[in-house]
């Protein structure tokens, strides 16, 4: 049987204040964020029961949403749990917005094994992993589980059986501990990160969320009320620099974009002419599925053998190829976010137009070509690029355990479970999760069944619980 939507906190800053005069204040960390990386095998998975559901991330509204930290937020630790995709993560973060750890075990042996994520085998590998990256990261901030004020962990968007390793995890530690639960959107947490390494950074924001799964356009109006100005209709850009970089022959354990943009450096970018997807289209949305096809067949119109040969073992002439497909491919690529971004800005400044900032996140922000070029973007509109650091643009556990603490501050949270919930019990996750509702101006009429709707979006719950 499904529980009900989480009561509204009344008053939701009260509930927050009383649970940090409980806790005892943290141990000092004397060491900076740590790193855990991993090589995973794949091993089976426990036997699952028949489900019952159990609604986890549905969040009320209340009030101060969008505060910054105040000194006593200093006294507030989140653990912050990530499983959504291809990486096992944690750590803990203070609420003023210290990292006192950052834990990550990867499966790139599995990506490069695969050509890709393979769902069942990243579930398998979350499983292994998730116990010694959770204890790893509250090692690492020299805490325990008493110390925490809750745990926040990914519900969703994401793969179902990777998420529900870290929902499984988190609820276990707030069962055992008694801690109240915070559930996360990942892409919120892409955004709001940026908050957490940029304390200017205040709403309303224009934010581009750019990784292998989502290219994502967001006007953010305040904390949980956002604005789709855009998304993509069939691949994103990160899909589509992995999937042109396997083309290509390149070293693929370190990630297919950071090999490509790599190579990209020794081409010309305008040696082939690839087409900029979507110009017919007046929007914000996305579409990279043609330009992968493109890149497709211009290696094949060569005659490049990169099944046979990896770039280390190509000739000079073999490598100028590969490199001019890259340079090419990226600059298309980049050109086409620059485009909808333009539109974006023109459209969120309409809407806001005291926005000062521009935020890029997610795992392509990474990417210091995109970075220079969506700069320019910002700076012809008069707005402040803002990008997390790398280690904090890929799937990391310390945006999760910000934006919880954003969450919790402002009273949206869910109780500790039951004494008496069963370990194995099934929750209600979010794999395809909106995160704000569509601008009237910018849907597609081509949007395709990848991206049909099974949850209500983030913005219209939280809206929808305030009434």
């Amino acid at each position: 049987m499904a529980a009900t939507l989480l009561p509204t906190l009344s008053p939701p800053a009260s509930r927050a204040a009383a649970l940090l005069l409980r806790r005892t204040e943290p141990k000092p960390s004397p060491l900076p964020a740590s790193f855990l990386r991993r090589l995973l095998a794949p091993a089976p998975s426990p036997p699952v029961r028949p489900p019952t559901f159990r609604s986890l991330a549905t969040m009320p509204s209340a009030a101060a949403a969008g505060s910054r930290a105040t000194p006593d937020r200093a006294g507030l630790l989140m653990l912050g749990i990530e499983t959504s995709c291809d990486d096992t993560a944690a750590a803990v973060v203070r609420g003023d917005g210290v990292i006192l750890s950052q834990v990550v075990s990867s499966q790139e042996d599995l990506l490069v094994k695969w050509g890709g994520v393979a769902p069942k085998m990243a579930e398998e590998a979350h499983a292994l992993a998730i116990d010694q990256v959770v204890q790893r990261a509250l090692d690492d901030a020299n805490v325990s589980e008493s110390d925490l004020c809750a745990v926040a962990v990914t519900v969703g968007p994401g793969l179902s059986l990777c998420l529900r390793v870290g929902v499984h995890k988190a609820r276990k530690i707030a069962k055992t501990f008694r801690l109240p639960i915070v559930g996360v959107h990942h892409m919120e947490a892409h955004a709001l990160v940026s908050r957490l390494v940029n304390k200017d950074l205040d709403f309303p924001f224009l934010a581009l969320l750019i990784s292998g799964g989502h290219n994502l356009l967001v006007l953010a109006h305040e904390l949980g009320k956002y604005v789709q100005l855009g998304t993509t209709i069939d691949d994103a850009i990160g899909e589509a620099y992995d999937k042109s970089a396997r083309w290509l022959g390149l070293d693929m354990r370190k990630g297919g974009g950071p090999a490509l943009e790599q190579l990209a450096l020794e081409g010309d970018p305008n040696a082939v002419k690839f087409r900029v997807p979507m110009r017919q289209h007046k929007d914000c949305n996305f579409s990279y599925a043609g330009l992968k096809t493109q890149v497709r067949l211009a290696i094949e119109s060569r005659n490049i053998s990169t099944d046979d040969i990896p770039i280390s073992s190509a000739t000079e002439e073999d490598r100028q190829q590969r490199a001019n497909i890259a340079a090419s491919f990226q600059r298309v690529a980049v050109l086409h976010l620059e485009e909808r971004c333009q539109r974006a800005v023109e459209w969120a400044l309409k809407m806001k137009p005291s926005i000062k900032h521009f935020v890029v996140s997610g795992g392509v922000a990474s990417n210091q070509y995109v970075r220079t070029h969506l700069n320019h973007i910002a700076e012809k509109n008069g707005l402040q690029l803002v990008c997390p650091p790398p280690s904090l643009c890929t799937d990391n556990g310390v945006m999760i355990a910000w934006t919880g603490i954003e969450h919790f501050i402002a009273g949206r949270f869910v109780d500790p479970p039951a004494v008496d919930e069963p370990d194995d019990m099934q929750h209600d996750l979010r794999p395809r999760w909106p995160l704000g509702e569509e601008y009237s101006e910018g849907r597609s009429v081509a949007r395709s069944m990848k991206t049909a709707r099974v949850h209500p979006s983030l913005t219209s719950m939280i809206q929808g619980s305030a009434h």
